[in-house]
């Protein structure tokens, strides 16, 4: 599903530019889920950030369902986020003024699909992370253990290809971060989507089935 070939990113003026990360390979197949840790500012955002065409490397190739990212314009890179990634942040990046469902909806509106089946997707979405109920709640009448179930429904609403996960449980208690990380491992697994976890936590990184650690070098199997 992805395979990242010779990657590399600097930082900093030509003369003195520093590598964040060089001649980095990875590969992960369709259904796989992956942790990568690392020590605060090794690159393990920024490695995201790649990976989503949301940043360019400065060598290397970045290959998704059979795509060369690099290759797309920026307007390409933005459809193909659109309808093969699907994103899980710290932060939940919940709209207040959206119900849960308009939330977990968004995807789906943003890449076009046909509206009468957003309803049904939607629901199905937020009955695998157990809150049909709280359809119509706004995002501030949820716990954080909650709006992080909202962000994995919405990340998963749109069958995406791969889900990029950046520190998912960093605002969540060890209690709430257990049991997100539990559900994004299940939906992960039951949908085949393939999965980068990204986490400072040694702890939550168990949940994957390989753990990667970043350094200059690139990626080490832990």
């Amino acid at each position: 599903m992805l395979t990242v070939r010779n990657l590399c990113k600097r930082f900093g003026a030509s003369q003195d530019a520093r590598a964040l990360f060089a001649g980095l390979e990875l590969e992960v197949a369709a259904g796989e889920f992956i942790a990568i840790t690392g020590e605060s500012g090794s690159g393990k955002s920024t490695l995201l950030n790649l990976i989503a065409g949301l940043d360019s490397p400065d060598a290397g190739t970045i290959q998704i369902d059979g795509t060369e990212l690099t290759r797309l314009s920026d307007g390409e890179q933005s459809a193909f986020r659109r309808t093969h990634l699907g994103f899980v942040f710290q932060a939940f990046h919940l709209l207040p003024y959206l119900s849960v469902a308009d939330n977990v909806g968004l995807p789906l509106v943003i890449s076009g699909g046909n509206p009468r089946e957003r309803r049904p997707r939607v629901e199905q979405a937020l009955a695998d992370v157990g809150l049909a109920a709280r359809a119509q709640s706004q995002p501030r009448e949820l716990s954080g253990g909650e709006m992080q179930r909202v962000a994995i429904a919405r990340a998963l609403v749109h069958r995406p290809k791969l889900i990029l996960a950046d520190e998912p449980t960093g605002n969540l208690d060890p209690a709430n971060a257990a049991q997100v990380l539990a559900l994004l491992r299940e939906r992960v697994d039951r949908s085949r989507t393939a999965c980068i976890l990204v986490t400072h936590s040694s702890s939550a990184a168990r949940i994957a089935q390989r753990r990667y650690v970043l350094d200059s070098d690139g990626l080490h199997l832990a």
